[in-house]
């Protein structure tokens, strides 16, 4: 999957966060899971959502294995 495609998937699921709050933890999952999913090309991640990871990280702790 494309690099621009994965972060536009990112987008979506971070404006569903704010419309779906009931739904965060899930979303965060999905989030994760994207951005492992780029780590997996091998490809370095933008700081920026390097950072939106951390801040999800702390706030719900480690992601549940899908």
């Amino acid at each position: 999957m494309a690099f621009e495609e994965v972060k536009a998937q990112i987008g979506m699921l971070l404006g569903q966060m704010n419309n779906q709050p009931e739904d965060i933890h899930e979303l965060y999952e999905e989030i994760h899971q994207k951005l492992n999913e780029l780590r997996a090309t091998g490809m370095t991640l933008p700081a920026d959502l390097v950072e939106l990871e951390q801040r999800l990280l702390k706030e719900f702790g480690k992601p549940v294995k899908t």
